[in-house]
């Protein structure tokens, strides 16, 4: 095997963007080879996606599904940089699964966790540090302890986060990564909201019973 010098991994890095420890991995599954090595991270859809992370996506679909009796329904936008790749139907289809998506998780609140307001996760984070469990672990422990606590409950929450529907093996977020680098171009979920039938009303129980007699006049 060709020796991966410092030198070869940061030309790599230079050529894609992608990640120090990606272009090495990308480097040694090719012998050493660069161009092996591009076409390597590009299947992984790691090289263009790197380079793509600093640009503006203002183009792209906002996509409505409705699922199976009506009773889940949800909108979504996803962004890209060209109206061209907007009406491709590799990014048509991605928009349309991250929908599909949508309406598969119903805990999901945020995109990814970034979206996650700072008060929510110092709330969380001083409700798992009072739980009885840790009482009696050293600081140090119940910090950590928590720390993977809060991490697990945030990615619970997040979309992108979520083991994608067609592909339990990868994330979402993995699979708008590789059609980003598909497409050549940055593509982002920006939205979403959904809809859930008779969500938020509070249904009005009534007794038959007395309400008969109230219009009878028995008691």
């Amino acid at each position: 095997m060709a020796e991966i010098s410092a030198k070869l991994v940061k030309g790599l890095r230079e050529k894609t963007g992608a990640g120090m420890m990606d272009c090495k991995k990308a480097l040694k599954e090719t012998d050493g080879d660069i161009n092996k090595a591009v076409d390597w991270l590009r299947q992984k859809g790691i090289a263009s996606a790197g380079k793509l992370e600093g640009k503006v996506a203002t183009e792209g679909l906002v996509e409505s599904y409705i699922h199976t009796g009506g009773r889940i329904g949800v909108l979504v936008e996803v962004n890209c940089q060209t109206d061209f790749v907007a009406r491709n139907e590799a990014f048509k289809e991605l928009v349309k699964n991250v929908a599909m998506q949508i309406a598969a998780c119903p805990q999901v609140e945020y995109v990814s966790v970034d979206d996650i307001p700072t008060e929510f996760v110092e709330s969380e984070k001083s409700i798992e540090m009072g739980r009885e469990d840790l009482s009696n672990k050293p600081e140090n422990i119940r910090e950590k302890i928590v720390k993977g606590r809060i991490e697990k409950r945030l990615k619970e929450l997040t979309l992108m986060d979520q083991p994608y529907i067609r592909d339990q093996n990868k994330t979402l977020e993995e699979f708008v990564r590789e059609t980003s680098a598909q497409l050549g171009e940055k593509v982002q979920v920006r939205r979403f909201i959904r809809f859930v039938l008779g969500e938020g009303i509070e249904k009005q129980e009534s007794n038959f019973v007395e309400e008969v007699a109230a219009q009878t006049g028995n008691k």
